[in-house]
């Protein structure tokens, strides 16, 4: 991603600089707009984490690969715990402001670029509903595969989705359909980001019951060995091992 289109980068980097966080505008592609993200929550110490997130860094084991690090809060505790964490984002300015923040290890990388020369990892950590980042069914199944080659026997991964069917919002239950009439998983959004004259090019960021994440495992090497509820009914944590192990 450049830089003159990375939006959410930018507002972290405001934040690192001492600016007020004047929240990031997500659009969807039918057309609904809203400031659905405030930056300072990614800069939070862990006693203002929310309790999912604490809950999961008890899962954590080894070597980290912290998908999609953002401002860092995840990547930085692990390794003040002793952890060897790799922070990758696809967004530049997230990585400065890792680096910044005293993260070593912090590339600029797309979740699609891994491969096992950054491996192996004990830990993937997709926390911040970053289990999305896998976009759709077919790269979620590539991607697990290439999960698998690069982590150890033991390794986990430890992921954070939304149901987004549990809702009654007839705006979001008209979105699921309409996606599925396109050939798309009813949680597949398309979406981008804007903020401060700065606009993120259109990407898809999946959703998916828990059912749904399931039937994604399937034939991955991976498999569900816990969920972990959240703050409300649509909000979960995915303890992922793998199969066999």
């Amino acid at each position: 991603m450049r830089e003159d289109q990375d939006a959410v980068g930018q507002g972290y980097l405001d934040i690192l600089n001492g600016q007020p966080d004047a929240g990031i505008v997500i659009d969807r592609d039918d057309g609904r707009s809203e400031t659905g993200m405030n930056c300072r929550v990614y800069f939070a110490d862990y006693p203002d984490w929310p309790d999912l997130h604490k809950k999961a860094v008890e899962y954590v084991r080894g070597r980290v690969l912290d998908v999609g690090c953002g401002a860092g809060r995840h990547a930085l505790y692990l390794e003040k715990k002793g952890h060897d964490v790799v922070g990758i984002d696809e967004s530049p300015l997230a990585i400065h402001v890792c680096k910044a923040r005293g993260l070593r290890d912090a590339r600029v990388l797309k979740f699609s670029q891994i491969g096992p020369s950054l491996g192996p990892f004990d830990t993937i950590l997709m926390l911040g509903n970053n289990f999305g980042l896998f976009a759709n069914a077919v790269r979620a199944k590539r991607l697990l595969r290439r999960l698998h080659r690069m982590t150890s026997q033991n390794a986990r991964i430890i992921a954070e989705s939304r149901d987004p069917y549990q809702t009654a919002n007839p705006i979001h239950l008209a979105y699921h359909e309409r996606n599925r009439s396109r050939g798309r998983m009813g949680g597949q959004i398309r979406m981008r980001a804007r903020y401060a004259g700065r606009t993120t090019p259109w990407f898809d960021y999946l959703l998916v019951s828990r059912d749904e994440m399931r039937t994604l495992l399937d034939s991955t090497g991976w498999r569900v060995a816990e969920f972990i509820d959240g703050a409300d009914d649509s909000l979960y944590l995915a303890i992922l091992e793998k199969a066999g192990g």
